[in-house]
């Protein structure tokens, strides 16, 4: 079982370095929690391989530090779609009572 979790760790970190994937992307596209991930790339993977945990580490630290432009994007684009759909329905409605 040890040598599974291991083999994970080294995966997971291979996989966030090639694609600069976050941590929610990572397990996402591994079918485990987020926590699981964390732990792997942060605590297991610096014991087995530091060369790999400190290249992951860069790039978890700057996802970090964009986190926040992140979420601004996306709540932008939240109200955005609102607005549109918003535009959509009133449109609609205009055109279906000149009828």
């Amino acid at each position: 079982m040890k040598g599974i979790v291991e083999q994970r760790a080294a995966m997971l970190g291979e996989y966030i370095i090639e694609s600069k994937s976050t941590v929610r992307s990572a397990a996402k596209k591994f079918g485990i929690s987020k926590s699981t991930v964390h732990k792997d790339v942060s605590q297991r993977l610096r014991n087995i391989n530091p060369t790999l945990y400190k290249e992951v580490r860069e790039i978890l630290n700057t996802n970090k530090n964009e986190r926040h432009i992140r979420g601004g994007i996306a709540t932008r684009n939240k109200y955005l779609m609102k607005k549109e759909k918003m535009t959509i329905y009133k449109n609609g409605l205009e055109t279906s009572s000149l009828k």
